[in-house]
This record gives C-alpha cells, structure tokens and sequence, in this order.
C-alpha cells in the first residue's frame, strides 16, 4: 500500500487540484499522465515545479495530482497552489520561503459574471443618442 506523506488542495479560477505527496524519487503525475505529457507548453511545467525550486525537494518527492475544472492554465496554477500547501504541510520550516514567492496565497482572480441586460460582463448596447 502507498502511504501518502501530506495532500492538499489547490485552486486557481474554476480548476481544483488536490496533491499528493509521495517518498520517491520526483516523478510528477497529473489525472494518470506524467505532467509533462498532460501539461504540454514549458511554460506551465515550470509553474508546476516552481514550490519544488524554490524548497529544493525536486526529487524527493512523487507527487499524485488530481485535477479538474477550468483550463489548463488555471489547472497548472491550481497545482502550484496545491503543491505548496502540501510541502508546508509536510515541513512547516518551508512556509516562509513559499509565501515570499506568493506560492501560499490563492489567486482570487475570477471571470467576471455576464450582467443582465447587456451583451457582457462590462460590454455595453451601443448608445444611440437619437
């Protein structure tokens, strides 16, 4: 049986990842896929692995993400959030070093909801004066 070191749950928009932390040897998983095959720009990837930077625990850990909602983007964010809170909670001595980085604090960014009336969240009818 695989014991689990420390989980958490990540959000980002409308994605929830929840993390998994592993003893092994730094392979990342994300829904059944390795993370660089299910993330496939760099750019996200190094999101994913910027908490494991910053703490140096890039191959200390397996780490199991389960992830859902939103965009890929919004998922990779999600995880970082994720990912951060299960490495403090696994080692509170690495929680200084996350928020300094601002990994700890949820982005609460959201799309802005359509208004009644309007095409829009902010787009307006064009006026007509007569």
């Amino acid at each position: 049986m695989v014991k689990n070191l420390s989980n958490a749950i990540g959000r980002r928009k409308t994605s929830v990842a929840r993390v998994y932390l592993r003893q092994g040897s730094g392979a990342i998983t994300v829904n059944g896929k390795a993370a660089d095959q299910y993330f496939d720009s760099p750019e996200m990837l190094f999101v994913v692995n910027q908490p494991l930077n910053v703490t140096d625990t890039l191959t200390k850990f397996d780490i199991v993400v389960t992830v859902r909602g939103g965009g890929k983007a919004g998922q990779a964010e999600a995880v970082r959030h994720g990912l951060s809170r299960a490495l403090v909670a696994y080692d509170e001595t690495n929680l200084s070093s996350l928020r300094a980085n601002g990994f700890m604090t949820r982005d609460p960014r959201m799309v802005e909801r359509k208004k009644y009336g309007q095409r829009g969240a902010r787009r307006r009818f064009q006026f007509s004066k007569r």
